[in-house]
């Protein structure tokens, strides 16, 4: 990386807390971050997927990496998650909380259980780990990066999956990122979605054909205007824009990496 890309973008020195990075988005987020330079903190419930990341991660950047399992919907597991890579690494400079599901079925049948579990992990939680990070950088007197992975249903409803939780989730969580940015712009936190529309991932390629299910591929193409979905690395750059030094006057904003999705 050249003297001057280094300034705008390097992350040489600083510290990434990821939730959600034992697979799918997340994973390649905290690849991002690592690939940048950046220290990298690893939370998901799955503990092994996350040795195997941190392993990767150190081999590929040479950086340095910290992993705790934990469910980040219980408060207090959140908060002893963060301390545990706060005292591992140093302290945090950036949060890319990329933890997230969807429960799926008609909305007249959606069952409050799984409404609740939608809200506890892609919402409340999201509001949680964003305010462990505030108060460390007010405590200290710090600025820094707080970035959310939310979706293009966030602004637009589903038309492929009936998932009326994750829906009304993401565009809560859209209005969240835009009130913390305010709020918190007088301490020189940044706070920032990226908006991706359909990615193949764990949460949407079927595993007994190892893709997307082609009819839902078919609806997804449809509304694409590239007339693909999306490719791994193709996050990347946005989060290492959000990420980046050079980004300080950028708030309060929700970056669409959905092909078009959104634009129509």
């Amino acid at each position: 990386m050249s003297t001057n890309l280094e300034r705008l973008f390097g992350l040489s020195g600083k510290i990434a807390l990821v939730t959600g990075a034992s697979s799918g988005l997340g994973r390649g987020c905290a690849r991002a971050l690592a690939s940048a330079g950046a220290n990298v903190g690893l939370v998901a419930r799955r503990g092994d997927r996350l040795e195997e990341l941190a392993a990767e991660i150190e081999r590929d950047f040479g950086v340095k990496t910290a992993t705790v399992a934990a469910d980040v919907t219980d408060s207090a597991a959140l908060t002893h998650a963060f301390d545990q890579i706060e005292t591992a690494l140093g302290p945090p400079d950036i949060l890319l909380y990329g933890a997230g599901i969807a429960e799926l079925s008609r909305a007249e049948k959606h069952r409050r259980e799984k409404w609740d579990r939608v809200m506890a992990i892609n919402l409340t939680a999201a509001f949680e780990a964003s305010q462990w990070m505030a108060r460390r950088l007010i405590e200290r007197g710090v600025g820094g990066k707080i970035i959310h992975l939310s979706s293009a249903v966030g602004v637009g409803a589903n038309p492929v999956h009936k998932a009326v939780g994750y829906a009304a989730s993401k565009a809560g969580l859209n209005g969240l990122v835009r009130q913390l940015a305010i709020e918190w712009a007088q301490h020189d936190i940044q706070v920032n979605a990226i908006s991706p529309s359909y990615f193949p991932t764990e949460m949407t390629v079927d595993p007994r054909v190892g893709d997307v299910a082609a009819d839902q591929k078919q609806v997804m193409l449809q509304f694409t205007p590239m007339g693909r979905l999306g490719r791994e690395g193709e996050l990347d750059t946005a989060v290492l824009f959000l990420a980046a030094p050079a980004t300080s006057y950028v708030t309060g904003a929700i970056i669409p990496v959905d092909g078009g999705w959104t634009a129509w």
